[in-house]
């Protein structure tokens, strides 16, 4: 075999590992954009049940075709405070069942069917440029990725597909053949895996050496022991994801690689000692001739599917023992790392799934807002209270904000170069000016705080009944700032005939107690000197009033 032949055949298993890879990405990226709404709900949900949850994440993996992807997004969910343990260790089990599919669209690649396949590129292709609805461009998209799936699976056949009597035939078999110990196999699954950081690209390429005809060590389970180190080698991932992350996101990674290395063990335990369990189990189901589909690739992708299935339905009912023992294996942080902030640090990993990320942007806006109009209302009772102690923890509370308007609009900057779909490319777009309303409040708040003191200061009087008609307005303002969070948080447009109505009523109260002041002033009942608080005191209640209905009608 010539150096020439070598090199190409090298080449030809790298361009077909890139194309099938390409394609891999490509049909994550578009199963997510289709599947966004409910991709977002499905991780949001915080059921109980450890079933929903093996599901939910079984789900999630078919939709992001890749367990990593699961993975990865659970580690930041529950870095950002979103998942307990509990539930992100269920749904990490539902993502290994969920990431066999993937065995099995592979096993195809083997078959004689592998040219109906490749089609799918062409008619993707033609759907994306001839249709103008965002969903179809997605879906066509999808359908293209299968056809460089399976481009780049047929490729990697090709170059590995051999005359048995040649010189190349020789030398490649030999060299696979070679390595025989079952625990090195194991090593070089999880080595490869963790390389190249896809247990799905090794699954690839290990299904298409076997659809070939090349035997991988002594035969039998060799083949499976590569699989094996697979699962566990695809942890690495989430562990590298950890880094820098909480201690519960921690936890969560090193629960992912434990149930993969426990699962490994037992199967170890098993296969090695029963050498031919490929031949007893595995063959008796698809026979190395079977018809059409081709029988040794379907064997490994039903043994990928039994391995996490059963490790699945073991490991289940321990999921309270996998979070005990990784909550000692990882310590809490020191309390003053683990204090809680206004703003929840906003993941990177969740960016990933540009919509899980932006649901969760959305929810700490919220709080965001809660917490400024809370800024607010410090401030005005304070007023009431001739209390200027109150300025120093507006100020404060406004750092918080300031802090986490820069944190919330570097996050928006991020997820605006993402793969967004049109709905969430506005919703980036109204969050900006939302934060921006937000800031509006806290500085009205502070600007409160400046009235007290010169109402202190300046020995200012107000009558009862003024007093009474501020905290009659602010009522008006607190009940606006109700409806307006529940608009906002659940997008309801139900809501926005009350805001419009509770708005128009403060405004009215503006324009009554001004009308009143100014009738006081010619009465000679007031004192000229108050008018400069007094006005700014009830235009600021309305700005602020203005600002909350803004982010009510925020939602479109």
């Amino acid at each position: 075999m010539s150096a020439m032949d070598i090199i190409t055949v090298v080449m030809l298993l790298l361009g077909g590992m890139g194309t099938f890879l390409i394609g891999m990405k490509f049909l994550s990226d578009n199963m997510t954009r289709l599947a966004h709404g409910k991709l977002k709900t499905m991780l949001n949900k915080t059921a109980k049940s450890r079933f929903a949850g093996v599901g939910i994440g079984a789900a999630v993996t078919v939709m992001g075709q890749s367990s990593a992807f699961t993975t990865v997004m659970v580690v930041g969910l529950v870095n950002a405070g979103v998942m307990s343990l509990f539930q992100a260790t269920a749904i990490i089990m539902g993502a290994n069942i969920g990431t066999t599919l993937n065995a099995w669209v592979i096993a195809l690649g083997g078959s004689e069917i592998t040219v109906f396949f490749l089609c799918l590129a062409a008619v993707g292709v033609f759907m994306t440029m001839f249709s103008r609805s965002e969903k179809v461009k997605s879906a066509g998209n999808v359908v293209a990725s299968f056809g460089l799936i399976f481009l780049g699976l047929k490729t990697m056949s090709g170059a590995l597909t051999f005359d048995e009597g040649s010189e190349a035939y020789a030398i490649v078999s030999g060299a696979l053949r070679s390595i025989r110990d079952p625990f090195l196999l194991l090593l070089i699954g999880i080595a490869i895996t963790a390389l190249v950081q896809s247990s799905t690209a090794v699954n690839a390429i290990i299904l298409t050496m076997v659809a070939s005809g090349l035997v991988i060590g002594s035969g039998g389970n060799s083949a499976l022991y590569i699989i094996i180190g697979s699962n566990i080698g695809t942890c690495v991932t989430a562990l590298i994801s950890s880094l820098g992350a909480s201690s519960n996101a921690k936890r969560a990674a090193l629960i992912h690689f434990m149930f993969n290395l426990f699962g490994a063990a037992l199967f170890m335990i098993i296969l090695v000692p029963w050498s031919g369990f490929s031949d007893m189990v595995l063959k008796q189901i698809f026979p190395d001739d079977f018809t059409v589909l081709n029988g040794p690739a379907l064997q490994i992708a039903l043994f990928h599917t039994l391995f996490n299935v059963v490790n699945a339905l073991l490991f289940l009912p321990f999921v309270k023992g996998f979070v005990w023992i990784a909550t000692h294996l990882v310590p809490d942080k020191k309390a003053k790392e683990e204090q809680s902030v206004l703003f929840a640090d906003l993941d990177d990993r969740l960016l990933r799934s540009p919509s899980v990320a932006l649901g969760h942007l959305y929810q700490e806006t919220g709080k965001m807002f809660s917490f400024a109009v809370d800024t607010l209302t410090t401030s005005v009772e304070a007023f009431s209270r001739k209390d200027t102690s109150a300025a120093a923890a507006v100020a404060a509370h406004n750092e918080e904000l300031a802090a986490a308007n820069r944190k919330a609009i570097s996050y928006l900057v991020k997820l605006s170069t993402a793969s967004l779909v049109t709905e969430d490319e506005k919703t980036v777009s109204s969050l900006h000016y939302v934060l921006n309303d937000i800031m509006r409040i806290g500085e009205l708040a502070d600007n409160v705080t400046k009235y007290t003191y010169h109402y202190v200061q300046d020995n200012l009087e107000f009558s009862g009944e003024f007093l009474g008609m501020i905290g009659s307005m602010y009522d008006n303002l607190k009940k606006l700032y109700v409806v307006s969070l529940a608009t906002f948080l659940y997008r309801d447009r139900s809501g926005l005939a009350e805001v419009d109505k509770l708005e128009d009523e403060i405004d009215r109260e503006r324009r009554e107690l001004i009308d009143r002041h100014i009738a006081r002033l010619n009465e000679g009942k007031c004192q000229p000197q108050n008018s400069g608080v007094f006005i700014n005191l009830v235009g600021n209640l309305e700005r602020a009033a203005d600002h909350i209905t803004y982010i009510a009608h925020s939602i479109g």
